[in-house]
């Protein structure tokens, strides 16, 4: 037989024991509470530190890729002078024996100009006959014709240029329009 005392004893320290695992839980909640927290502290600043690393990769790849921007659009002006000069040799269609090998090394510059830009990812815009884009063309004037649908370019005044997929200048061009 138990006596009352025992029972006490036994029921006092139930309680006690009771209490002490709550404490513990709540304890135990509270701290996998902040390891969850800075969990997922932690795996927001890998994110935001992997994204930073990718960022500037971009940005450092674009600095190589576009460095030469601008002096690729001062070079277009010697590409126009050069390709001007060669229209109008090949316009006057007779050249004589004493400059027929000047215009060769005009003609042989222009060339080498050409590969240069196509090695370097410049592209030159030949959008004759193309719908207008406003991204690439800039219309100068409208050119009233039946003969093409409206919005085409039929006269083009100025080559455009691309660098890789960025626009260096753009094509100075007539656009077609319906005659009234």
């Amino acid at each position: 037989m138990t006596n009352k005392a025992d029972h006490d004893k036994t029921v006092d320290t139930s309680v006690e024991e009771n209490v002490g695992r709550s404490v513990e839980t709540a304890e135990s909640d509270d701290l996998q509470a902040q390891l969850d927290k800075m969990k997922d502290q932690w795996l927001r600043a890998v994110a935001e530190l992997e994204n930073t690393r990718r960022r500037a990769q971009k940005e450092r790849e674009d600095a190589l890729k576009y460095a030469a921007t601008n002096f690729s659009r001062d070079i277009l002006s010697v590409y126009d002078s050069l390709s001007r000069a060669v229209e109008m040799v090949n316009q006057s269609g007779q050249i004589s024996e004493d400059i027929k090998g000047f215009t060769e090394g005009v003609h042989l510059t222009l060339t080498e100009l050409n590969n240069i830009f196509s090695r370097h990812g410049i592209q030159r815009l030949d959008p004759l006959n193309q719908p207008f884009d406003p991204n690439y063309h800039q219309a100068m004037f409208e050119v009233p014709t039946a003969d093409v649908e409206p919005g085409i370019v039929v006269q083009v005044m100025q080559t455009g240029f691309t660098l890789h997929d960025r626009l260096l200048r753009p094509a100075l061009v007539g656009v077609s329009k319906k005659p009234q």
